[in-house]
């Protein structure tokens, strides 16, 4: 179809025409860059500007309409009014439905605790955070108002500290932000997801928030972990603190940290009781997860699980089996269900309308800055209205000079309209001064009442010049916000609730997840396929079965308990048990294992080793005729991660590895047909995993390394011509008498 042109010459839609159940309907074709740009992204604006994203005083726009209407209601110093009041004059403001009005009371409430300072003083059954089947009840049996810490966060809100805007209709006005005088950004934990964006900020301690506000406002390059240790939950909890991770949340924004649930053992009853769970979790997912894990036998300590939780608080009570150890089967739990969660944390927040992900102290900087514009425009009203008030006593004071005359100007006005015109002309003062003292009663025409009045005018004039000393300097500014956070810290503080255990003095936890322990044998082929074999299924069946164009590998006796490492290359390793791994037969091709690890696409296994206590090393030799010697406690890793990347250097591709338990005599091959044989105590140990390692065989431009074996395991006879007592060397060309069988290129020495 061809376009048509406008008298412009700018092409129009298309417009194609079709029957519709007889009717005939046009259907507008329109580029889809055209409908994204003016259907989604207003849209999409509207959701990250308006919904979604706090924004510095730390509220989503439906929490400050919420606040905003109760603060309207008097709720602030009134007493507590049905909920179902509150979300219908919040619709006034906030037109999103009943339901959703209410859940965000619900959030802000103290009963139901997801937050560290709750904003609503709620009574009646708000759920609780920590539960997932713990409902709240409907919003006409509950009731709410205010909590006192509402005084901070509309504090000077009539004396034009924030800018207000029309609400939806234009029928009344809102605030755009609320002057909270707290870093509540900071304090209230908060989640919303936007469009193509979202926010994850986690909830501080009041305190140390305040006096880490206090103490940057004082020394802008202050230590903000020494103020500000860690997040804290109002859940509980322990967070397992890694320094290096959290400096960096605190440093970009982003980043995770781990929070675990605190117990306590009964020996009496022995039980173990737990009171404090993570943040992200609840009571109903631990117990679902705990459930499978002892229907699947992997936790076989448990006799009973059940939720004691009653009105002192959470209380998950677990029974167990007589000589079970409480220590070991929490550290089991931790490992394997929601006991331990990660928090990650995405700290974007609006600033002036345009989202911003920032670090903790970039965030208090520009709560500070905007804090100071607010106090700044308190303290500009404050001065305005003195300045009122001295201009009307100046008037007031001029009367005093003959209170006789201003009464016979008035007596002797014959028209109402003359007498501001004749009282401004009668003492040489304007209109608004004019009328002020028209407005005087009767009663207070005396010269004891302008007496007292005018008394003040020295007093005033003394609060205007601090006034206007305090506007023009930023440090009697900053100097008023922090005596007000000095207040809110006296007033408001409560000890963290969250503890703080340091990774480093952690117990290594032990892989025990009830799995039996047996001796076996591991099959790996070239191609990565993996069997684990039982001696006695071994012994019944040796002859080992492969894939078309597959054949041995590696292969190494271990336990079932044991770990490998899977070295590929992608320079990546993964660490695996044999546990996770089936028993299987001699006759089968085994798992795979870039599947079984959930490797990249694409990546393919050059290595499998049992590293058994980590105490040994490995040598990683390379195409470019290097090795790198590096120690396997580089790889013990303190965390459960199966994941390891940069496992070695990226420089050349990766030949073969050779676990070492002592020195040994080993031959390298090239393309180029030479071997030479060296002592593995020629390489010198490297403590970085990523080292390109040192010079092993000298090659040719065209050619490269090959292959690398101990000894033992070639078919060279003359040792001689190929033994060197230094590195790097050429080797010598191999003799046909010396080249022997192909052998194996992962090898355990």
């Amino acid at each position: 179809m061809a376009r048509r042109k406008t008298e412009k010459g700018t092409p129009q839609h298309n417009r194609a025409s079709a029957d519709v159940m007889g009717l005939r309907a046009e259907v507008l074709e329109q580029p889809i860059t055209e409908t994204l740009e003016t259907n989604y992204m207003p849209y999409a604006m509207s959701v990250i500007v308006s919904r979604a994203i706090p924004e510095i005083d730390g509220f989503k726009p439906s929490q400050r309409k919420l606040l905003y209407t109760m603060y309207k209601m008097n709720l602030l110093t009134g007493a507590r009014t049905k909920s179902a009041n509150i979300v219908g004059q919040t619709m006034r403001l906030n037109p999103h439905g009943d339901a959703a009005i209410y859940d965000t009371m619900v959030r802000l409430s103290r009963g139901y605790g997801a937050v560290l300072t709750p904003f609503v003083d709620s009574k009646g059954n708000f759920g609780k955070v920590y539960s997932r089947d713990m409902a709240c009840a409907a919003s006409r049996y509950t009731e709410a108002k205010l909590a006192p810490i509402c005084a901070e966060v509309f504090r000077d809100i009539d004396k034009d500290t924030v800018d207000f805007a029309d609400n939806y209709d234009g029928s009344m006005k809102e605030p755009v932000l609320l002057p909270t005088a707290f870093p509540n950004v900071l304090v209230s934990a908060n989640t919303g997801i936007a469009v193509g964006m979202a926010s994850q900020i986690c909830g501080f301690n009041l305190a140390e928030v305040c006096e880490t506000a206090i103490e940057l406002m004082r020394d802008p390059e202050h230590n903000i972990m020494s103020t500000l240790p860690a997040p804290d939950f109002p859940t509980g909890g322990e967070i397992i603190m890694d320094t290096a991770a959290m400096e960096e949340i605190y440093r970009t924004g982003r980043g995770s940290f781990r929070v675990r649930a605190r117990w306590r053992y009964d020996a009496k009853a022995n039980v173990i009781e737990i009171y404090e769970l993570p943040y992200t979790t609840t009571a109903e997912a631990v117990m679902d997860k705990v459930a499978e894990l002892v229907k699947a036998g992997k936790v076989k300590e448990i006799s009973d699980m059940r939720d004691e939780t009653d009105l002192s608080g959470l209380k998950l009570a677990i029974d167990l089996k007589r000589g079970a150890e409480p220590e070991k089967l929490m550290a089991k739990l931790f490992r394997s269900t929601p006991l331990m969660d990660s928090f990650a944390c995405n700290f974007n927040i609006l600033i002036e309308g345009n989202p911003r992900v920032m670090g903790v102290g970039e965030i208090l900087s520009e709560w500070t800055a905007w804090r100071t514009q607010c106090v700044k425009r308190r303290v500009f009203f404050d001065l305005e209205r003195k300045r009122e008030k001295l201009h009307l006593l100046r008037g007031l004071a001029k009367i005093l000079l003959d209170i006789d005359k201003a009464i016979a100007i008035i007596r002797n006005t014959e028209r109402e309209a003359d007498v501001i015109p004749n009282l401004m002309a009668g003492f040489g003062i304007d209109k608004t001064q004019a009328e002020y003292v028209a407005e005087i009663k009767l009663r207070n025409i005396n010269r004891e009442y302008i007496l007292k009045r005018t008394a003040e005018i020295e007093e005033l004039e003394r609060a205007i010049a601090e006034l206007q000393a305090t506007l023009e300097s930023r440090r009697r500014l900053q100097g008023l916000i922090i005596r007000e956070l000095q207040a809110i810290i006296k007033q408001y503080a409560e000890p963290r609730r969250t503890g703080i255990v340091y990774a480093d003095e952690l117990p290594e936890p032990e892989e025990d997840d009830g799995a039996e322990d047996y001796p076996v044998h591991v099959f790996v082929s070239r191609e990565g396929y993996l069997k684990k074999i039982t001696p006695q299924s071994l012994r019944m069946s040796a002859e080992q079965k492969y894939k078309d164009g597959d054949g041995p590998g590696v292969d190494f006796e271990a336990t079932n308990r044991a770990e490998i490492l899977v070295f590929t290359d992608r320079q990546q390793a993964y660490k695996a048990r044999l546990a996770d791994f089936e028993d299987s037969k001699a006759s089968v091709l085994g798992v795979y294992l870039p599947s079984h690890l959930g490797m990249d696409e694409g990546e393919q296994v050059k290595a499998v080793v049992a590293p058994e206590d980590y105490s040994r090393q490995l040598i990683f030799f390379f195409e470019n005729g290097k090795a790198a010697r590096v120690p396997l406690s580089a790889y013990e890793t303190k965390t459960n991660r199966r994941k390891l990347v940069n496992a070695y250097s990226d420089k050349s591709p990766l030949v073969c590895v050779m676990l070492l338990g002592e020195e040994l005599e080993a031959a390298a091959f090239s393309t180029e047909g030479r071997a030479l044989i060296f002592n593995t105590s020629l390489l010198a140990p490297k403590t970085s995993r990523s080292t390109q390692g040192v010079g092993v065989m000298t090659l040719k431009p065209r050619y490269k390394l090959s292959d690398v074996r101990p000894l033992h395991a070639t078919g060279i006879k003359n040792l001689p011509r190929y033994r060197v007592r230094s590195l790097p060397a050429a080797g010598a060309l191999l003799k046909d008498e010396d080249r022997g069988e192909k052998q194996l290129s992962i090898l355990e020495g």
